[in-house]
């Protein structure tokens, strides 16, 4: 990290990932080619949890090569006669892994409580409903790097 003053604890990023909206995933082809998409995600202990569909451009890179890297910004405010912006933003790194039977519905579980938690017991029947027709992941994290500028 080139702005070490900036640079924040392992805990705080851990609880701007448990906190913020949506994150990047970001991969790469076996030949080195990346692709960056935002998702929906939870936080758990030391793993990224999301969701997808049983096949695709991100099934495809993820078959190809487990290792990725995933980014969010926090609270961010620009501040224009400053020419420079607020912010709160963690750059992690792992491996995915796909979960099957508990493990995917703990996964899916995660995501309705942060996405959905005045409707638990309606996204509860939609987990049973989708169960087969989506896939789950989990980046087991190696990194976890974290910056703020307030």
């Amino acid at each position: 990290m080139r702005r070490n003053d900036r640079a924040v604890g392992v805990e705080e990023a851990r609880r701007t990932l448990e906190t913020a909206e949506y994150g990047v995933l970001s991969m790469a082809s076996s030949d080195g080619v990346p692709y960056g998409i935002p998702l929906n995600f939870a936080f758990m202990r030391d793993g990224i949890y999301f969701h997808c569909a049983p096949e695709g451009k991100k099934i495809d890179l993820l078959s190809s090569n487990r290792k990725v890297s995933f980014c969010v910004v926090g609270r961010a405010e620009v501040m224009p006669e400053k020419f420079g912006t607020k912010y709160e933003s963690v750059v992690a790194a792992g491996i995915v892994e796909e979960l099957f039977e508990k493990d995917k519905r703990e996964g899916l579980v995660l995501l309705l409580r942060k996405y959905s938690p005045d409707y638990i017991r309606e996204g509860l029947k939609y987990i049973d409903r989708l169960f087969d027709n989506t896939r789950v992941f989990r980046i087991c994290l190696e990194s976890i790097t974290g910056k703020a500028r307030r």
